[in-house]
């Protein structure tokens, strides 16, 4: 991610990521339709300068954990080709007197700074824990906590660059700071289809066949993006590892054995694949051993089709 020739500044206040890194998110059509949409105006600059508006420059995106809300800012700082720095709330809370505060002020210079010869895009991540709503102060704790969200206030409304946000909890956010903000997009748990894509994605090499991966899909209902990338990718280290550690490779033992070493965060309801386990009917079902994706028939599954499910990473 760091490359060695770049400034360090930005990577004392969190990860730096590159757009060549970016990975296209799988959006349902709402999200898609609107960040299209955000998208165009950004790239319409000087007809909405004719017009005495400007493009959008802030964004909140709301949803669960692990539904993809870094993945999508790091592909939209990808689209508009700029680097993205990542800040977590470790990075700025202090428990001591005024340091929280000055963190932000440090943090929000140095992002500055770059504006005039290589922008970023600000990502804000569990932005809750810094946004929190303000109270009446009885404590000291309590006026600290006001005085940084003050600072964020203020700093939020000077920027001058892209700033996204990304929260697991909107209600806890300040509703002065939550105005701030022009965009407020909610990703929600993906469907059926959004589910086959991922899987589709993620098992890659492998593939499985059009009724299986719907099986599959639909096993794994409420499942966030993330499971699914980990359930795929552990069944892949699973076929590679297993066989040199003498493991039963038989499809009931390998799945039993992967499904009772992770599961979904406990928030967002267990998939019915977490409780019937290798009794599941698309476990039951799966033809075994996996074949590669280039052996199934049906192309359009084992590679789908970016226009229908993904933004492109082109302008164009």
């Amino acid at each position: 991610m760091r490359q060695h020739d770049e400034p360090t500044d930005l990577y004392e206040f969190g990860d730096v990521f590159m757009p060549s890194e970016a990975m296209e998110p799988i959006l349902a059509k709402p999200v898609r339709s609107a960040l299209l949409e955000w998208l165009t105006e950004i790239f319409a600059k000087e007809e909405l300068e004719a017009m005495k508006v400007s493009a959008r420059r802030r964004a909140i995106f709301d949803g669960p954990p692990g539904v993809g809300k870094t993945t999508l800012a790091h592909h939209l700082a990808a689209r508009l080709g700029l680097r993205m720095l990542a800040v977590r709330p470790e990075k700025m809370i202090n428990k001591w007197l005024g340091s929280t505060g000055r963190n932000l002020g440090a943090m929000f210079n140095a992002v500055a700074e770059e504006e005039d010869h290589d922008p970023v895009v600000l990502f804000l991540d569990e932005f809750d824990a810094i946004a929190i709503k303000r109270k009446d102060a009885e404590q000291a704790a309590g006026e600290e906590q006001n005085a940084w969200v003050n600072t964020l206030l203020q700093r939020i409304e000077q920027h001058k660059g892209f700033i996204i946000a990304a929260t697991n909890h909107g209600s806890h956010i300040d509703p002065a700071i939550w105005r701030r903000f022009d965009i407020h997009i909610t990703l929600e748990l993906p469907g059926q289809f959004e589910r086959e894509r991922i899987i589709a994605r993620y098992l890659d090499p492998l593939g499985i066949p059009k009724a299986e991966l719907a099986s599959l899909s639909d096993a794994l209902a409420s499942a966030s993006p993330a499971l699914i990338r980990q359930l795929c990718e552990n069944l892949k280290r699973q076929l590679v590892i297993g066989p040199k550690v003498g493991w039963d490779m038989r499809k009931e033992a390998l799945f039993d054995r992967m499904l009772a070493a992770f599961g979904p965060h406990p928030d967002l309801g267990k998939p019915r694949l977490w409780s019937h386990g290798s009794k599941d009917a698309s476990i039951r079902g799966m033809g075994w051993p996996l074949r590669s994706a280039s052996e199934i028939v049906e192309e359009s599954v084992a590679a789908p089709d970016p226009t229908n499910n993904v933004i492109s990473l082109g302008r164009g």
